[in-house]
């Protein structure tokens, strides 16, 4: 005979403003707590993240970073350690540093993706506070494998793009403040898992194995053409071909190598690119500029005139370009429109 389930595995993903939020939670979170919490806070690759000793202060329940291959226990929080991912295998937890995902790692997308694979209608998916849309196809694969998808109430969030996101694409079952959130994750963790068959999604359990980059993942990585086409762009981290695929109205995007963006964190990253190529632009130009001006005196100095002609007109035209381009550089977007991981939020212990 089957013995009912309870919903015990919490995964909980939060980006700006991040650190409240979950310091609250924790502290309203009972001792006893009948489910294992797993958390990502989206942290600065050049900072260790303090997150586990702010919530073991902060609650009853301890935090710490976990070891790759950790066994899961309930009543424990493990926290995504800086430059990181933290999945979700049946009964222990991996440490890996995959590729990045909206320019995070840790990110939240793939653990929720990880734990859904692996736990199915046993999973609570929480989004929290954050910039940009990061969470939700995460939390779009909770859904799909069965799990119950909360968000914080974007009213109630210090940053509310996440939530917002989750909300617009995802049929999310509760939507609470924080001072709401904690009787209802107790609440939802003592109720049974509803007996029905489940279908396992090929594609989430394929996002799943490329973030893990092992050996027989690299040798024969899951086509993305399986659930994707190729489209018109290129990866800002790698160069190569990115995929697109929609899910629930959500475009998304993913090289072979395994990092993705959503459609808004590409344009972020795109443009952050562009603009430090037209910083590099504008560099190699003045030092072209320079460089003619000192041909073009030497020159004049054993009176080659007409090759100081040419010079002086090659700087002429360096200074030009360099003129119409300074414009587009100090002219360029507004700051708004930079990507995540190049916006600093609460000090170093999370971007984006």
């Amino acid at each position: 005979m089957r013995l009912a389930q309870n919903h015990d595995i919490l995964v909980i993903g939060a980006s700006t403003g991040g650190v409240e939020a979950l310091s609250l939670l924790v502290r309203h979170l009972p001792r006893d707590l009948a489910a294992t919490v797993m958390v990502v806070l989206h942290v600065s690759s050049q900072h260790r993240s303090y997150l586990p000793e702010i919530l073991t202060r902060s609650g009853p329940l301890p935090a710490h970073h976990p070891q790759d291959g950790e066994r899961l226990e309930q009543g424990r929080i493990y926290v995504a350690p800086n430059d990181r991912h933290l999945l979700v295998e049946s009964g222990c937890v991996r440490v890996v540093k995959g590729p990045k995902e909206n320019g995070h790692r840790p990110a939240v997308d793939p653990l929720f993706r990880s734990a859904a694979s692996a736990y199915g209608p046993r999973v609570v998916g929480v989004v929290l506070t954050g910039a940009l849309d990061c969470g939700t196809s995460g939390l779009l694969a909770v859904k799909k494998e069965g799990g119950v998808a909360v968000v914080q109430d974007p009213r109630d969030a210090f940053c509310p793009d996440m939530p917002r996101s989750a909300l617009e694409f995802v049929a999310v079952d509760h939507c609470v403040s924080m001072d709401e959130m904690a009787p209802l994750l107790t609440q939802l963790v003592s109720r049974p898992v509803p007996a029905r068959a489940r279908k396992r999604s090929r594609q989430v359990e394929n996002e799943v194995k490329v973030m893990k980059v092992d050996i027989p993942s690299m040798e024969d990585p899951p086509a993305p053409l399986e659930y994707a086409k190729p489209s018109h762009f290129s990866c800002p981290d790698c160069g190569g071909v990115l995929f697109e695929l929609e899910e629930e109205g959500l475009l998304r995007f993913r090289c072979r190598t395994g990092h993705a963006y959503t459609g808004e964190a590409l344009a972020g990253s795109q443009q952050h690119h562009l603009d430090a190529a037209l910083w590099a632009a504008l560099r190699a130009l003045e030092e072209s500029a320079s460089l003619s001006r000192r041909m073009a005196a030497r020159a004049r100095e054993r009176n080659h005139l007409r090759s100081a002609d040419r010079f002086d007109e090659r700087a002429r035209a360096a200074e030009a370009q360099v003129e119409l381009l300074r414009q587009a550089v100090v002219t360029g977007p507004a700051p708004s429109a930079m990507p995540a991981e190049a916006e600093a939020a609460d000090g170093p212990e999370q971007t984006g």
